[in-house]
């Protein structure tokens, strides 16, 4: 790995840090760097997700007093999580990277718009538990499962997919929703670790380079979310994300 190389990844890892922290959308830099420092598709999709782990721990540690409320009714929406993890990384495992390649730019895509579309997607606050919520509850493992799969497998927009799933099958609260959202993300991006980790796709070297600059962008994300437009973060990450489509449907 070249000086420019570690530069370009520092600075991606501070970036998607701070962005995650003011609006999402992390995952498009750590990844887009990381494919232009030379890692193949599928260690480059690995390598981002350890790259960003550290942010998925510091979210959920903030909800920790809501958690410790509603983990065990939580429970079966965790136990899907970790199959649906573990089949998506595995999916992703039997590919080959030609093959992997020519689906990210669909995956951007979509990724992209789903980001896009987050403002809309949110569920709204309320007080409680609504009856359209209880009615629908039995949908949850399975709009869970699906999401956790896409979450192991890729991961781009996770988030805003299980922040809108649950928004329409649970009852409760944003906060409460927002807190749920941030414990399964966690649980799905540990699953695919793990699985990453033993498939032996991931660049460890840039993971070094990519954690302490995300940790950091974190941390100054903290102080930008109460100064920095979310809008105006939003627009950036949209075009990053539209320019990696285009960038990977050139390629392909």
């Amino acid at each position: 790995m070249t000086v420019t190389d570690s530069v370009l990844l520092f600075v991606a890892g501070f970036l998607a840090g701070l962005v995650n922290a003011v609006a999402g959308g992390g995952t498009f830099l750590t990844f887009g760097a990381l494919s232009l420092a030379g890692l193949p598709p599928i260690a480059a999709n690995a390598t981002s997700s350890i790259a960003q782990f550290p942010g998925y721990v510091t979210s959920t540690l903030a909800y920790a007093k809501d958690i410790r409320r509603y983990w065990q009714g939580a429970l079966p929406l965790l136990v899907v999580s970790v199959v649906g993890s573990l089949l998506g990384a595995l999916i992703l495992l039997a590919l080959d990277n030609p093959s992997f390649k020519r689906l990210v730019p669909w995956l951007l895509l979509a990724a992209t718009a789903l980001f896009a579309a987050g403002p809309w997607l949110r569920p709204k606050p309320t007080g409680g538990a609504g009856a359209e919520g209880g009615r629908q509850r039995y949908l949850s493992p399975l709009t869970q499962f699906v999401a956790s799969i896409y979450g192991g497998f890729f991961g781009a927009g996770m988030g805003i997919m299980m922040l809108a799933t649950l928004g329409l099958t649970e009852g409760g609260d944003y906060h409460r929703l927002n807190a749920l959202k941030n414990t399964l993300a966690l649980v799905i991006a540990a699953v695919a670790i793990v699985v990453f980790a033993l498939g032996d796709v991931v660049g460890w070297v840039q993971v070094a380079v990519m954690v302490p600059a995300a940790a950091l962008g974190g941390y100054a994300g903290v102080w930008g979310a109460k100064r920095v437009p979310q809008t105006a973060v939003r627009v950036f990450v949209i075009a990053v994300g539209l320019l990696l489509t285009a960038y990977y449907f050139a390629a392909a």
